[in-house]
């Protein structure tokens, strides 16, 4: 009797479901207790029921209810109530030609209160979460034209990331130098030219994953040395394992059309 009075007045607790494309990666739901770590790329975060703290390498704690962590920057949420959103870009991806920005103060040289911040808010309460629109209301438009051989080189990388990708080459098809392309490279994506190619291998172990490959065939596929290359890599950059995500419940999808051709999409 206890048990059936309490399940009719405490809602199930939601799951954490994570949006993967090739271009950049949304997840809505509880907080992980994430380990200290630096993603490849910038992220947003926002607290949907409330304001979290974060604590930014070399910087005190701050407390907002979005916050813009940079990429390669050490951080860890140590307090947060309720779902958190984390919106990852790929600034050269085709889906999304925008630079993540928007934010309206700075906190001890960190990046919070996102100017359409309720809006995103307001978009996750909603039952049905859309996802592009999400993505619309977290980006705005980049400030300066982007450089079209930075990204042709961008996606050689996505299209293969198995490949042994060089600077060198890479830069000479689009015919730039090496130390101008690889300056430019950083610039035009927010990460570098070799942690972009981990990102990039990283998405696609995931995709194998979703697909139902075992670990081994998702990390040779991706172009990881062994499975547990792949899962350092992982846990480096988002602060989790992949073990610990499937732990989660963690509800994945990948979108169709940016699945590669050969791996089955899962909706």
């Amino acid at each position: 009797m206890a048990s059936s009075a309490l399940s009719g007045t405490c809602p199930p607790p939601q799951p954490l479901v994570v949006w993967l494309r090739m271009g950049h990666v949304v997840s809505l739901g509880p907080s992980m207790e994430l380990d200290t770590h630096s993603s490849a790329l910038a992220c947003l975060g926002v607290g949907v029921q409330g304001p979290f703290t974060v604590r930014s390498d070399g910087h005190p704690d701050v407390t907002a209810r979005s916050f813009l962590f940079r990429a390669r920057k050490p951080h860890n949420i140590v307090r947060s109530a309720g779902r958190l959103l984390f919106c990852y870009f790929d600034p050269t991806s085709a889906a999304m030609t925008r630079s993540l920005g928007g934010m309206l103060r700075t906190v001890h040289g960190c990046a919070v209160d996102h100017h359409r911040e309720a809006e995103l808010i307001a978009l996750c309460e909603h039952p049905h979460l859309g996802v592009e629109n999400v993505l619309e209301l977290a980006s705005i438009p980049a400030a300066a034209p982007r450089d079209i051989r930075i990204a042709k080189a961008a996606s050689v990388i996505r299209a293969d990331p198995a490949a042994a990708h060089r600077a060198a080459k890479l830069a000479a098809e689009v015919g730039l130098s090496q130390s101008y392309f690889l300056r430019q490279f950083s610039e035009q994506t927010g990460t570098s030219f070799r942690r972009y190619i981990q990102w990039a291998r990283i998405l696609r172990a995931a995709q194998g994953h979703i697909s139902g490959h075992d670990a081994t065939r998702c990390a040779a596929d991706a172009g990881f040395a062994t499975p547990s290359h792949f899962t350092d890599t992982f846990h480096r950059m988002f602060g989790f394992t992949p073990t610990a995500l499937v732990r989660a419940g963690a509800q994945i999808h990948v979108e169709p059309r940016e699945v590669q051709q050969g791996i089955r999409a899962c909706s």
